[in-house]
């Protein structure tokens, strides 16, 4: 296999707000700066603060969104002999990178980086059809975040009942397939018909360091401050996804044997459920619902214990955000990730999906028995940036 080295890379992610893919990105891009690469993140979505954090050679690129004729004019223009598989594509309730299609063949075509990136699903396959009709040879590689049969499943919109046909249909066409852990990996093979051994494992990072010192930034809030009461925390989107429900009951559970708070860090559609759900358990004067917050490892790092209730992941990585501040850690047992993380409960107790009893005895086996931090820091050590970078560029450079 020959090597060929890069100077330029495109990075293609859906969106930049919020979320540990977002966050994956940017980290990834970073690290392959500091490489010497001249890199872009391409995206639909804002940045939030990170465009004022750039390093040298790191760019943003914003795609604009066309109107559904000329976004649907340039995907049938690219792939005219599959218009029967890409109709999810061409209605308005499509995926937002489709919407931004031409701009994204426009950007392969003139900036004509040496090598493409993309991340996540819609990313994936909008970037294996820009790339064609730009007419761009670079390598590209297409990464998946997520189960594939599960967003398939429980998703919202055709298109994303479609991703498996549609994936089996363009996936073969990058030069490379990478799946962020070993049950995305067999869900995506199993999900698109696929073959395993043509994906790819490389895992997610976390920046250990990173994580620390932003751990010791100070926080205004007299929870974190007030150690007389244990502090349990979740963070995520509060979506169906992250099934906080289940964390809430399973604390209003543990609660009734021990004084305890419990702070979710995050924000969606599910915030009034949840506020609801707290008044009814009696619990409301215990949850606290902060929001987004710039800064979670701070919260991770002043947390007597972090809780995943997550129905669903692709990799979980604010599992590993957790361990790397030293934060004793449960999870569900939920495809995929926790399992893989956490080296089949080594590292942190698993527990069933949806068991607040489980959960709750968990919560307080685990509050009286904590582990060492030290001894958690080292698991998250081995999931390193230097290790994904180095995963990524085989890919992005190798050619046989």
């Amino acid at each position: 296999m020959v090597s060929l080295p890069i100077r330029s890379l495109a990075l293609i992610v859906r969106t930049l707000e919020g979320g540990g893919m977002q966050r994956i990105v940017l980290q990834l891009a970073e690290a392959f700066a500091r490489s010497g690469i001249q890199v872009e993140v391409v995206t639909g979505h804002g940045a939030g603060g990170a465009t004022g954090k750039l390093l040298s050679g790191m760019s943003i690129r914003y795609l604009p969104r066309s109107n559904i004729l000329t976004s649907s004019l340039a995907l049938l223009q690219a792939r005219p002999h599959d218009v029967l598989r890409l109709l999810p594509l061409l209605t308005p309730l499509k995926p937002d990178m489709f919407w931004r299609l031409p701009a994204l063949i426009e950007y392969l075509r003139t900036a004509r980086p040496d090598a493409v990136l993309a991340a996540g699903t819609q990313s994936n396959l909008a970037a294996i059809i820009a790339r064609a009709a730009a007419g761009l040879p670079a390598r590209l590689v297409v990464s998946e975040h997520n189960t594939l049969s599960i967003v398939a499943h429980r998703g919202h919109g055709l298109f994303r009942r479609a991703y498996p046909r549609l994936v089996q249909r363009f996936y073969l066409e990058a030069d490379a397939i990478a799946a962020v852990s070993r049950g995305v990996a067999q869900d995506l093979a199993h999900t698109a018909h696929l073959p395993e051994e043509l994906i790819t494992l490389v895992y997610n990072p976390v920046d250990a360091e990173r994580v620390v010192r932003a751990g010791q930034m100070p926080v205004e809030h007299p929870w974190l401050t007030d150690r007389s009461r244990p502090l349990i925390l979740g963070v995520g989107r509060l979506h169906r996804q992250k099934d906080f429900p289940t964390l809430i009951r399973a604390f209003a559970i543990a609660r009734k044997k021990r004084d305890l708070r419990l702070a979710i860090v995050g924000e969606g559609s599910e915030r009034r459920m949840l506020e609801t759900l707290s008044h009814q358990l009696g619990v409301q004067d215990y949850v606290l619902l902060p929001g987004f917050v710039d800064n979670p490892f701070a919260w991770m790092s002043h947390a007597s214990l972090f809780v995943l209730s997550s129905a669903w992941e692709g990799f979980a990585l604010v599992l590993l955000e957790a361990l790397a501040s030293g934060c004793p850690v449960i999870s569900t047992d939920c495809p995929n990730g926790p399992r893989e993380i956490l080296q089949d409960g080594t590292y942190g107790t698993l527990v069933p999906i949806g068991d607040p009893e489980a959960m709750a005895r968990a919560m307080l086996a685990t509050l009286a028995a904590p582990p060492d931090a030290a001894y958690l820091q080292t698991r998250a050590a081995e999931f390193s940036v230097d290790a994904t970078v180095a995963g990524y560029r085989r890919l992005l450079e190798s050619a046989e």
